[in-house]
């Protein structure tokens, strides 16, 4: 359509969902070969189509914001919903985690020992690492706030550097998960502790690393003066998603962590 009468954006025929999905569809598929298999081909074939789709999609996105002008008010307040609509998902994604940890914890059956932790299982200390890392996260949490304050006041040189500080601490964070599974005395297949404990934090240790790419593709367009006061919701998206895996990892260390040790 050469001219609209709308506000809203009609968006132009995109190859990267199919090959998105495609990518992910070979993520999976390629787990399963490797931990049953132990042939990771299939694992190693999906990352490089996922990366290269995002960053096509990305581009994209960011093209009809951007430069093109697509993205209206009316467009942004579409997409504002369907970012909290996507939050509540992980919401009741994470709640589903949170079920079964306290079904099995709340009144262990007979297998586990009848008590929790279940025997021979020795639990991490929750005063180490994991509290740690809590404060990272708090502390990241802060730090993205204070960027989204100079932003809104056009101080671009600190609002970057704030999330810089943001992304540090974000990949700080996933390396001491790292380095705390490593050092795990029990391991995925040890009962339904290590099921729920590796689960849950393991899809949060995700989470964390999507929102670190989120960071750096947000820091990236900040970088190049494409986001300001007035026109930056995929900074505000950013931020949203960031607080929401802050306040799961508030929920994992006192329910798993703390009360579940």
């Amino acid at each position: 359509m050469s001219t609209q009468f709308h506000p809203f954006h009609m968006v132009n025929p995109s190859p990267w969902p199919i090959t998105a999905a495609i990518g992910s569809l070979s993520l999976t598929a390629g787990l399963v070969s490797w931990f049953h298999l132990g042939a990771p081909t299939l694992l190693i074939m999906a990352f490089p189509i996922l990366i290269l789709s995002s960053l096509q999609w990305w581009r994209d996105v960011i093209r009809e914001s951007a430069f093109q002008g697509w993205h209206t008010s009316k467009v942004i307040m579409g997409l504002k919903w369907g970012m909290i609509l996507f939050i509540i998902s992980e919401i009741l994604f994470f709640i589903s985690f949170f079920w079964a940890f306290f079904h099995s914890s709340l009144s262990p059956n007979v297998e586990l020992g009848s008590t929790w932790p279940p025997m021979n299982i020795t639990p991490f200390n929750p005063s180490h690492i994991p509290l740690l890392n809590t404060s990272i996260l708090l502390g990241s949490g802060v730090t993205i706030t204070w960027s989204h304050h100079n932003l809104l006041h056009n101080n671009f040189n600190q609002a970057s550097k704030a999330l810089l500080l943001t992304l540090i601490l974000g990949f700080y964070f996933t390396i001491l998960q790292a380095w705390e599974y490593f050092q795990a005395s029990f391991s995925i297949s040890d009962s339904i502790y290590g099921s729920s404990f590796f689960v849950a934090t393991g899809f949060h240790g995700l989470h964390v690393i999507i929102g670190s790419t989120f960071l750096l593709i947000t820091l990236t367009r900040m970088i190049k003066s494409q986001l300001s006061a007035h026109h930056h919701f995929g900074f505000e998206a950013t931020a949203w998603y960031w607080h929401f895996v802050d306040v799961v990892w508030l929920f994992l260390y006192i329910s798993i962590y703390w009360w579940g040790s």
